[in-house]
């Protein structure tokens, strides 16, 4: 057993390891998208803009690093090897011929040949060494080169943005002091590369930004003329396809789509006005002969079943119609709440209203004061007490209604939105309706690009939240 354990893991266990690895892989490169993606703009022009500009600094970046690394580099060490080649031919000339007491033409033959100035100074000690800079091709070359061909104590100084560097080189019973241009031993001309790298991309993306914002531009157009067919406002007057042959195509595409849909409601509504309207011509007849009929009893009864047919062809009308051709205006909501109050009264009611923000909200009147008239007088049937709040912030208009009725179960709040569903079992038996007032509601509030849901109030009974942009 011990044997076992010192061997460490069994070949088995290894390969176990390496399947669970190669099976997380997905998991794990899924989960880097991810996050990747939650950092990322969410718009299309920026994410068009780095599209452009992320492999073009990708590019400039490795080309940089290439002519760092490789050109700038060897030029410096071709030319730092030149220099310490002339500096220890100097050396050579001093050590060759050591009776010329004043070296004048060792010095005279290194500055017209060599263009570098040249100085025997007494056998002091060499200075102490300076600083090394953080990032010096030139000291960290030109050491190594002195070093390799001269070998003999040194000392070098080439901080500091001056043109010149200095050279000392302990000999026997003198110093060597060294003058040489800062150019003669270092690639100087590197930043001009850097500035056409650098120019030519500004001016690539001075020309790619404004092209590329064209291409937006006929997308945010059409995103525009979606979001305002979705709330039920009418297309913008300056709308038409343009840009790229693709999004012309989306864009005629969504002309189409709008008057195919627009046609179909018109169709809808023309041909339940006409049903509606042969129905109620029916109806005048049985009321007209029931009014001459002699039995009161049972002319009173009918009446009121042609009462309740009407009223069910107005609400099967109103459902189909929707309001939907109906022009965009202000809506003044606290209008609107004192002329609720009136109709608590007149059924009894404790209403109580709040508006927060703007009174004045952008919608469709009078099916905005349907889709209120619906959900308010639902919770005036069934409730005591009601509380409508509505707030109007950040473009967006939300109204609770807040009831003490009786509630509607939380898995059937979604079936009472469908057409002719009465919760009978949830509400009075003997209530009245259709079952389209709430599917009218919902289908005025998604015109205007919102919806209705329903929650538990905290007055025990339904809450009804509304949300339109406004």
């Amino acid at each position: 057993m011990a044997t076992s354990e010192l061997q460490g893991p069994q070949p088995t266990d290894l390969g176990a390891r390496i399947m669970r690895a190669v099976k997380g892989l997905p998991r794990n490169w899924s989960r880097f998208w991810r996050l990747v993606s939650l950092y990322m703009p969410k718009r299309l022009y920026a994410r068009s803009l780095i599209i452009v500009i992320a492999p073009m600094i990708l590019l400039q970046s490795v080309i940089a690093f290439v002519f760092m690394e490789k050109h700038w580099q060897t030029v410096t060490q071709r030319l730092s090897q030149a220099v310490t080649r002339d500096i220890a031919a100097v050396i050579d000339l001093v050590e060759t011929y050591p009776h010329d007491a004043d070296y004048a033409n060792i010095i005279r033959i290194a500055q017209d040949r060599m263009q570098m100035k040249v100085d025997l100074l007494p056998p002091d000690p060499l200075p102490a060494p300076g600083p090394k800079p953080f990032f010096s091709i030139l000291d960290q070359t030109m050491s190594a080169e002195i070093t390799r061909q001269i070998n003999r104590p040194f000392w070098i100084d080439t901080v500091g943005n001056s043109n010149i560097v200095e050279v000392r080189i302990q000999l026997e019973n003198k110093v060597l002091r060294v003058f040489v241009r800062r150019s003669q031993a270092y690639a100087s001309n590197t930043h001009i590369f850097l500035i056409w790298m650098v120019g030519t991309s500004l001016v690539l993306l001075f020309i790619a930004i404004p092209f590329l914002r064209n291409q937006i531009r006929p997308i945010l157009a059409l995103t525009e003329a979606a979001e305002s067919f979705g709330k039920g406002r009418p297309m913008p007057q300056n709308f038409r396809p343009r840009g790229a042959e693709e999004v012309r195509r989306a864009g005629f595409a969504f002309i189409q789509m709008r008057e195919r849909i627009e046609r179909q409601i018109e169709q809808r509504t023309a041909m339940l006005t006409g049903v509606s309207h042969d129905l109620r011509t029916i109806l005048t007849r049985f009321k007209l002969q029931l009014a001459l009929s002699g039995s009161k009893a049972d002319a009173k009864a009918l009446n009121q079943d042609i009462d309740d047919m009407q009223s069910m062809l107005q609400g099967y009308l109103d459902f189909a119609r929707g309001e939907a051709s109906e022009d965009t205006g202000e809506f003044d909501l606290g209008v609107y709440f004192q002329k609720l109050g009136e109709e608590a009264k007149l059924h009894g009611r404790k209403l109580s209203t709040s508006v927060k923000g703007d009174r004045k909200v952008h919608v469709r009147p009078h099916a905005f004061s349907r889709l209120l008239g619906n959900v308010a007088g639902n919770a005036f049937r069934y409730a005591e007490k009601i509380d409508i709040h509505a707030d109007h912030s950040g473009g967006t208009l939300t109204v609770t209604v807040d009831d003490n009725g009786p509630g509607i179960p939380a898995n059937r709040r979604d079936e009472v939105f469908k057409p002719f569903v009465r919760l009978d079992e949830a509400r009075n038996l003997d209530a009245s309706g259709t079952g389209l007032g709430l599917s009218i509601a919902r289908d005025i509030a998604r015109s205007h690009g919102g919806d209705i849901t329903l929650e538990d109030s905290p007055l025990g009974g339904l809450r009804a939240l509304i949300k339109v942009p406004a």
